[in-house]
């Protein structure tokens, strides 16, 4: 019995670590960590020990010889030139179910509600979810937004992708809050990305409440956290709304703002020294952004669907910033906010003009579409000569179509304009709209 047992210890020898692989810290430069002695594969994780004795989590980002680039998830503390780093053993994976709503996370998966660890039946992928395109259903019922201008003039489909654009200070988040509270969907997913952490908590209690809350998920990376946090919480957002989307749910996805996501990505690559290609930006940002935005959309399954809603800034108000104009090209339509508009008080500030859906004609009836296209021409044709008419410019009886413009004006903006708590359905809008243009 004895020699059976010092066999077996013996035996147990061989599965003994004897040594514990470690790398070393060799250069700090600003965010990115430079390291020897711990061969990674991008993408896999590590800890860096900090001068405290606690482990900083970082991911390897890129490589020059034997010199691995690592990216920290969280703001570094003490580090010293010889500091270890480990490798990851086993990954930590998310498991994901039901439970998850009504839950607040960062881009990691961690609870940043204090109610207690996240768990769940599924694991969830690490990676953006991919669909075959000849697989994907297309985008044919119509997804009332609850704002009037938009599911009149702009109406969208369930499954479709748009972006709202506009500068700083135009209305995209309380116009975001507002679609927020008033689309009829089974889930919410929402991502708070580089904003403002002032806003995390107003759009949770303001623009989700209490009530929106239970069917949500908030992934939240303000605009104080590392680069490479602000792309997981927004890789994040995306796999958590395509679980529901798989499990037959209606979801809509929201991300505030997918230009912050872009500025994350230009952080990584240039510090990577990754060449700048257009405004600073280098050109992995454009391959990323195409990326993500087709992860959302509708599935392969014939129930189900994932409707998306990105904010875009466009800085200084330039509708051609490089961002803007990648975003216009991938996205399924856009609504641009308009600051001339913001300044006279006109909210929300939709340029219905600039603005376009490119699914409305697939889930809207033709005359749905012969009405909007009626007061889109009226709306342009007032446009023209709104300025004119103080100064005298405009004589009535000249042209019939101008005099009709001038004459429904106040019904119209009347129309466009709508309370931040006042909700407005897809019926109600499209019969609004056709009174007005009989």
């Amino acid at each position: 019995m004895e020699n059976f047992q010092l066999d077996a210890a013996l035996r147990s020898l061989d599965s003994v670590q004897l040594a514990k692989v470690s790398g070393r810290l060799v250069r700090v430069s600003g965010m990115l960590l430079e390291s020897t002695g711990c061969q990674r594969m991008t993408g896999e994780r590590c800890y860096v020990e900090q001068g405290d004795g606690s482990m900083l989590e970082a991911q390897v980002v890129g490589f020059n010889r034997d010199i691995s680039y690592l990216m920290p998830f969280k703001k570094p503390v003490g580090l010293t030139a010889g500091s270890r780093v480990f490798p990851t053993k086993h990954e930590a994976s998310l498991h994901i179910d039901e439970s998850w709503l009504g839950r607040v996370l960062n881009g990691l998966g961690e609870p940043l509600d204090d109610l207690g660890k996240l768990s769940g039946r599924d694991p969830l992928p690490t990676e953006l979810p991919r669909v075959n395109p000849l697989r994907r259903r297309p985008v044919e019922a119509p997804l009332d937004v609850g704002v009037r201008a938009i599911n009149a003039l702009l109406t969208l489909g369930k499954g479709q992708r748009v972006g709202l654009f506009a500068g700083s200070g135009v209305g995209k988040s309380v116009l975001l809050g507002m679609i927020t509270r008033q689309t009829k969907a089974d889930v919410v997913v929402v991502g708070l990305i580089g904003e403002r952490g002032r806003e995390v908590q107003e759009f949770l209690l303001h623009s989700l409440g209490e009530e929106g809350l239970r069917k949500a998920v908030v992934v939240v990376s303000p605009a104080n956290e590392s680069p490479l946090m602000r792309l997981k919480a927004t890789e994040l957002c995306h796999t958590i709304a395509a679980y529901f989307r798989d499990q037959g749910k209606d979801v809509l996805l929201l991300v505030d703002s997918l230009t912050r996501y872009a500025m994350a990505q230009r952080e990584i690559a240039l510090a990577l020294g990754e060449p700048p290609a257009t405004k600073g930006y280098p050109p992995s940002v454009f391959g990323m952004l195409p990326e993500l935005v087709e992860s959302a959309g509708n599935g392969e399954s014939a129930c189900g669907s994932l409707s998306a809603l990105y904010t875009v800034l466009a800085e200084g108000d330039d509708q051609q910033d490089p961002i803007v104009d990648c975003a216009r090209a991938i996205l399924d339509g856009h609504i641009v906010l308009s600051r001339h508009l913001a300044d006279v008080g006109h909210y929300p500030a939709i340029d219905i003009a600039a603005s376009v859906s490119r699914c409305m004609s697939q889930v809207s009836a033709p005359h749905h579409l012969q009405a909007a296209r009626q007061f889109k021409e009226y709306y342009s044709t007032f446009e023209k000569i709104r300025e004119l008419i103080p100064l005298g410019g405009y004589t009535p009886g000249m042209d019939n179509k101008t005099d009709r413009s001038v004459q429904l004006a106040p019904m119209m903006e009347r129309f466009l304009r709508q309370d931040v708590n006042a909700s407005a359905d897809l019926e109600q809008s499209v019969n609004t709209m056709q009174g007005l243009m009989k």
